[in-house]
């Protein structure tokens, strides 16, 4: 890989204006609060794990118009007193995996729930209202004519929900819950920073799902050239497909967190090219004034999109920990 985007010093700069539907903010209360009908139910089934040291239950909670969602929660055997919890969004096309593959939060000392993605994982199905409708080979364009019917309402409801279900275990500290997650997942837990006010951190890395009209444009790289192909062939419908988009944008809904946060970046990343990166990074918070100390950035020059791997594990561990310090 080389170096394809702008220069580092133009990326630490670079602030895009994008068009944000009028009704961004409505369309969001309004698809959180008609989850109030269905109970969250979240059940927490203890597992074997073949694990000494972490204890594993299989969760089960209702996202997105009631549909059961999976997930894993991962606790410390030697736990004492609730503990802040890490909940990790999951990488396109990717599931919960098996209870020991993720080990690294609760070996840390926390409880940390990953959740399953909808479609995407092996356990959690997803009933699509758009089911019929055209769209590409992939996620992306499911339901993208209408915002109401897009796959990524479903899964960002799921996302906040996720978050109510682990507040309601008695091992959790509910007053600190961060969330994380890598490329798909770091652009989950931009629009999880953008839904829910009271988060103590957010961690994305190489966050996917950020400043739709640049990534379409400048890679074509899975998954965002699954948008390019299908314009390509249904051209009369691009200004609808970038409206609907205008919705879910991790650059949109970065503006409207206020949670101190940890981005990381690949400057060689051609599947999140930095650009769009930074675009979410240099707007987060800025319609809740978050201080600029408050926002930290690892970048990686030399890294596609693995970004700082086990490296940047070592990065996040320090920085929560020093942000926990302040509110305990």
């Amino acid at each position: 890989m080389a170096f394809f985007d702008l220069p580092q010093d133009e990326l630490e700069r670079y602030r895009p204006t994008l068009a944000e539907p009028a009704d961004f903010d409505e369309f969001w209360r309004q698809t959180i609060a008609q989850q109030g009908e269905f109970e969250l139910g979240a059940t927490f089934e203890p597992v074997h794990n073949g694990l000494a040291t972490i204890d594993t239950f299989d969760v089960t909670f209702a996202g997105y118009g009631g549909h059961p969602v999976r997930g894993w929660l991962q606790l410390p055997v030697t736990r004492t007193g609730p503990l802040p919890a890490v909940v990790e969004y999951l990488g396109y096309g990717s599931g919960r995996g098996a209870p020991h593959e993720k080990r690294l939060w609760a070996c840390a000392g926390y409880a940390h729930f990953i959740m399953d993605t909808r479609g995407q994982g092996a356990e959690t199905p997803d009933p699509d209202p758009a089911a019929g409708d055209i769209a590409a080979a992939g996620f992306l364009t499911r339901g993208v004519l209408d915002p109401h019917r897009y796959y990524y309402r479903r899964l960002f409801t799921d996302a906040v929900r996720a978050v109510d279900a682990i507040r309601t275990h008695p091992a959790v500290d509910p007053a600190r819950v961060v969330v994380t997650g890598t490329s798909q997942g770091g652009g989950i837990a931009l629009a999880a920073a953008g839904l829910v006010p009271d988060l103590v951190a957010v961690m994305p890395d190489v966050p996917f799902l950020c400043h739709f009209p640049r990534a379409t444009t400048i890679t074509d790289h899975q998954p965002y050239v699954e948008v390019s192909r299908f314009v390509k062939l249904h051209r009369e419908h691009a200004a609808t497909v970038a409206r609907t988009m205008s919705y879910f944008d991790g650059v949109t809904l970065a503006r409207r967190a206020n949670a101190p946060t940890l981005f990381s970046v690949g400057l060689m990343d051609h599947i999140c090219p930095p650009s769009t990166v930074y675009a979410a990074f240099n707007h987060y918070g800025s319609e809740r004034q978050v201080d600029q100390a408050d926002k930290q950035i690892s970048v990686y020059p030399f890294n596609d999109h693995e970004g700082g791997g086990p490296a940047h594990e070592v990065v996040k561990l320090e920085w929560l920990a020093k942000q926990l310090e302040t509110v305990e």
